[in-house]
């Protein structure tokens, strides 16, 4: 059975971002009782996330690399996008994360660490962005031939400007390690006025139009345990459920990156 190896820091797993930075990312989407700019809410959660995850990595010792991270944003410019000393790399050890935020925040007297900005800015290169994205799962993969395999989540709320992503998004789930094909989740924070929230739904026949079809269509099945951990949530999820959310607040972006990403099998 797919999706059953160990985590452990000498067979580590990988996440990666893929996170829409184009100049509609500046408009607002519920928040609770108030709004907040799509890019701000989706840096807010990057960055809860994680500092999250490295505490969930964490033992008397220190942090350990189960996870190596990456983040590739997409707009005027397409490349890796943490900031502080991990700038410019692609898969950061979750250690190296930790202890190397770009700086801290305080909001409301806590003290929040921030190693993702929020940007929207230029176009939605997102065939460019696929294909990068396709490139470094590639690399780690032959490095880590057995590992559990990587999570991708692609946060995006518009149509892709440089052509049809749809191949290169199943380039993505053609990958492979040894114990089961790359998982992609598409989070597609749509403008059109008929586009309902939906959160892992298990067919394309109700959403609103042909891209959000697409998204749904080029996602992953989700796995066992992330149908296990949906319905924690109480989100109703079937066999043929898919790692696709449209319209996500925030409250359900938090909830869909956690169900994602929630570490499992580790050693």
């Amino acid at each position: 059975m797919p999706y059953t190896a160990e985590i452990s820091a000498d067979n580590p797993s990988c996440f990666l971002f893929l996170i829409d930075q184009s100049t509609s990312m500046a408009e607002e989407v519920s928040a609770g009782d108030t709004t907040i700019a799509k890019a701000a809410g989706v840096s807010d959660t990057m960055n809860r996330w994680l500092s999250e995850l490295s505490i969930k990595c964490a033992k008397s010792e220190g942090v350990r690399d189960y996870y190596h991270v990456g983040v590739v944003g997409y707009g005027k410019k397409v490349g890796p996008c943490l900031a502080g000393s991990a700038d410019g790399n692609e898969l950061i050890p979750i250690s190296h994360i930790a202890d190397n935020p770009a700086r801290i925040d305080e909001r409301d007297n806590i003290r929040m660490p921030v190693w993702f900005d929020a940007v929207a800015d230029g176009g939605t290169p997102m065939c460019r962005a696929t294909s990068q994205a396709a490139e470094i799962v590639q690399h780690w993969l032959d490095d880590h031939p057995d590992c559990f395999p990587p999570i991708v989540i692609h946060v995006t709320d518009g149509e892709a400007t440089d052509g049809d992503p749809q191949s290169r998004l199943h380039q993505l789930t053609r990958l492979s390690s040894s114990d089961g094909d790359v998982l992609l989740f598409n989070i597609h924070l749509s403008a059109n006025p008929d586009a309902q929230p939906v959160c892992f739904p298990d067919s394309p026949d109700n959403l609103p139009d042909e891209y959000s079809k697409m998204l749904w269509e080029t996602a992953s099945p989700l796995s066992p345990t992330m149908r296990a951990l949906a319905k924690e949530y109480g989100i109703k999820t079937t066999d043929n459920s898919r790692g696709f959310v449209l319209n996500a607040d925030m409250v359900m972006l938090v909830q869909a990156i956690d169900i994602g990403t929630r570490p499992a099998n580790l050693r």
